[in-house]
């Protein structure tokens, strides 16, 4: 087994196997932090867009002028935006039918209001169950790896007559290389996480309590 104890060699000299394992946790690094960075810019956006409507909102404005002004901006509606917009059509469209009752005409908005609701957390959670994934199962599978070199390397010995660690050191070296690999991939993932699922989470109560007071808002209108 060559004496080369460079980190470009090990990985060469090392077996198919763990090659495959080396191989595959880098591809699952490289998707983990493409995903650690679009994730981070998705979640900035909506806050800023929540904090940017929250004040739109609050100002005192008509919420008829509002609604329109939020169709008018942007097709592709995002964050309490869309979660106003969908509740203030419904209702809308539910009051011109005055045969409905004006808690029915609420309940309505405030179902479509959930709708988006739930539509908005999809978009903010995607990819997140991917890092956990990667979290949770790349130092087993860097183990993995580790265990088969080393024990590649301890087979080696039942060949030679007289073992010493020279013989030994390149295998061990380059099977430990596979559980490095499996951290580097597992620790910035679960770290991303975390704070994203807190984020977005943080985000989803936001949204809740708009919704809330929206619905109480629309409580008092729809008895006018």
């Amino acid at each position: 087994m060559p004496n080369d104890l460079s980190f470009i060699q090990l990985v060469i000299n090392a077996s198919p196997l763990v090659q495959l394992v080396m191989a595959s946790l880098l591809l699952a690094s490289v998707i983990s932090w493409t995903m650690i960075f679009d994730r981070a810019r998705v979640l900035k956006k909506a806050r800023k867009a929540a904090d940017a409507f929250e004040q739109r909102f609050w100002s005192g404005g008509d919420l008829g002028e509002l609604y329109h002004a939020v169709e008018r901006e942007s097709e592709d509606k995002s964050g309490m935006a869309s979660i106003f917009h969908a509740g203030f059509r419904e209702f809308t469209r539910l009051k011109k039918n005055t045969d409905i009752e004006p808690m029915a005409v609420v309940e309505g908005a405030r179902r479509s209001m959930y709708v988006a609701l739930s539509r908005e957390m999809n978009g903010l959670e995607t990819n997140l169950s991917f890092l956990a994934t990667v979290g949770s199962t790349s130092p087993y599978v860097g183990l993995f790896g580790t265990v088969w070199g080393i024990m590649n390397s301890f087979r080696a010995l039942g060949n030679v007559k007289q073992a010493t660690l020279s013989l030994v050191a390149p295998g061990i070296a380059e099977a430990l290389i596979a559980t490095a690999m499996g951290l580097f991939a597992a620790i910035p993932a679960v770290v991303a996480y975390n704070r994203y699922s807190n984020d977005a989470e943080r985000l989803n109560s936001r949204y809740e309590d708009f919704l809330d007071e929206f619905t109480s808002i629309l409580q008092r209108q729809a008895h006018v």
